[in-house]
């Protein structure tokens, strides 16, 4: 019995030391295969007399029994071991916590309106709407743009199939919103009219086919271009800083005259162009009817979306439309 104890001292040592199914069912063959030391015992009982047989058998019973739990223990102990890791890597949080809410704000093309409202409404203006759908006469011919000018064609117009009697057209800019206003409003008028415009574009980096404008009408008794240029670098010095400085260039446009267009200064001194300006054209202000010997006026307009590209320094303008909340997230 002393060496069955050994045995399965032994058999034990085995067992605990297996760390996986594969070592322990090695071991497990060392113990209680064919060629193990009990196998060997069991077929030495022939040779023994037959009460010594079955005392010896017996013993031999017992000590199987007690190796083959051993093995059994540690397979079942190996077992869990390789449930509790499966569960571990498997394992699921489901409990509830809160955590702060993301806000959402507006988008920076918003952003950037309301600020331009905020300065010229500071500035003494104010704000004027009018439909994105217009006549031609809101869109051209009260501004002065004859039959023959190029802006009137399918080119860069978008045209709107409404029948007859009226010529009807996605606005191609916020004057139209102008021309309204002197038809209701006497002078004296100080008004910005903000809101979308449309033309035959294509999308690229310094273009869009729907975008954002601003334009300024003043009308009143002895109104210059000195007035003009006033009110413009007041409005570059509110929105950009007082670093940044305005000029104006000669140009011409069908509803202004003079006409200018406005540039603005760069840190490396270079100039940057904004938009156009100019004395609103006395045809203009007879179509609407105030009389251009009594009142004078002067105009200006930019796009807002080139505005927000050229003070956010963007690289391409469609950043500004495809509403990609990474670039968003940013301002």
């Amino acid at each position: 019995m002393s060496e069955y104890q050994k045995l399965i001292d032994g058999a034990r040592g085995a067992a605990e030391s297996s760390q996986n199914a594969d070592e322990l069912a090695l071991a497990r063959s060392e113990f209680l295969g064919k060629k193990s030391l009990l196998s060997e015992a069991k077929k030495g009982l022939g040779k023994l007399e037959e009460v010594q047989r079955a005392e010896a058998g017996k013993e031999l019973n017992e000590v199987r029994n007690l190796i083959e739990e051993v093995f059994e223990q540690r397979e079942a102990a190996l077992q869990e071991e390789t449930w509790n890791l499966q569960f571990e890597s498997e394992r699921l949080d489901l409990s509830e916590r809160l955590e702060s809410l993301r806000r959402g704000h507006l988008h920076l093309i918003t952003q950037a309106r309301d600020h331009l409202e905020d300065v010229f409404v500071g500035m003494g203006f104010t704000v004027a709407e009018g439909p994105e759908v217009e006549t031609a006469w809101y869109n051209f011919e009260a501004l002065n743009i004859p039959d023959w000018h190029p802006a009137r064609g399918n080119f860069d117009t978008i045209f709107v199939n409404l029948g007859s009697p009226e010529e009807v057209m996605l606005r191609s800019h916020t004057s139209p919103v102008q021309v309204r206003t002197m038809e209701n409003q006497q002078p004296p008028i100080y008004v910005v009219a903000p809101g979308r415009t449309f033309r035959t574009d294509n999308a690229d980096a310094t273009h869009l086919p729907a975008f954002n404008q601003i334009e300024g009408l003043v009308v009143d008794k002895g109104i210059t271009m000195g007035d003009l240029a006033g009110t413009i670098d007041s409005f570059v010095q509110a929105f950009f800083g007082s670093e940044v400085k305005s000029r104006l260039r000669p140009s011409y446009f069908p509803f202004t005259e003079p006409s200018a267009e406005f540039d603005i200064s760069r840190p490396d001194g270079s100039w940057l162009e904004l938009g156009g300006c100019g004395m609103v054209h006395p045809n203009v202000l007879s179509n609407c009817g105030i009389d251009p010997e009594e009142w004078q006026g002067f105009a200006f307009g930019f796009g807002i979306d080139r505005l927000v590209a050229m003070r956010f320094q963007l690289d391409d303008i469609r950043e500004l439309v495809v509403n990609d909340a990474r670039f968003l997230r940013q301002f």
